[in-house]
């Protein structure tokens, strides 16, 4: 594939600055009711890792609390989150999934029962380009875990991707194709002890 990330980032930012230039942010108030609204949804995606590498898929958001990335065939990695969990199933491994607690994740920040991007120092950037509006949130309780930027259009506020920024300055940018609202997502789609069963572990 000839598409890297720098080309694909360098388009995205090109396309963002030729919007209108003086637009206000869309307020933490209306992106936390935005995001708390956020029921059963999914939506294709494009995941550029800090390597450059490309990957697409579909996810599937039911919060609070789960989540599942789907990889595009041939690749069969998985990242799903559920029951308090963030679990990753490797492509290349043949081992069992590397398990986290999902509160220890910027993750969380996304899937939460009760989003309030307001509260003290969750939010260390609001910006907005013109465009999109940018939201650099960390926990307050763990700043240590590294940061997530939420980017938005808007109004109507739309979530359009995310940037995870880990503790060791390696960045995962996730692009979101329209969120589309389901009537509900089957609990097994989330449950990380049926994932592990369905590839034998």
């Amino acid at each position: 594939m000839t598409l890297t990330r720098r080309t694909l980032l360098a388009s995205l930012a090109a396309l963002a600055l030729a919007g209108p230039a003086r637009a206000e942010p869309l307020s933490l108030d209306d992106i936390s009711a935005y995001l708390n609204g956020l029921k059963a949804v999914k939506t294709g995606f494009t995941q550029i890792d800090d390597d450059g590498m490309i990957s697409t898929g579909t996810l599937y958001i039911r919060r609070p609390g789960r989540a599942r990335f789907e990889y595009d065939p041939p690749n069969r990695a998985l990242v799903m989150a559920g029951g308090g969990t963030l679990a990753i199933f490797d492509d290349k491994s043949n081992l069992p999934p590397e398990q986290y607690p999902l509160a220890r994740t910027p993750l969380k920040l996304i899937l939460g029962r009760n989003i309030d991007l307001s509260r003290a120092n969750m939010v260390v950037a609001h910006r907005s380009d013109g465009t999109t509006t940018s939201v650099v949130a960390q926990d307050p309780e763990r700043p240590e875990l590294g940061t997530i930027e939420l980017v938005f259009t808007g109004p109507p506020v739309e979530l359009r991707q995310w940037i995870i920024t880990s503790s060791d300055g390696s960045r995962t940018t996730v692009i979101l194709g329209g969120l589309e609202e389901v009537e509900d997502l089957p609990a097994g789609l989330f449950s990380i002890q049926w994932a592990m069963e369905e590839r034998g572990f």
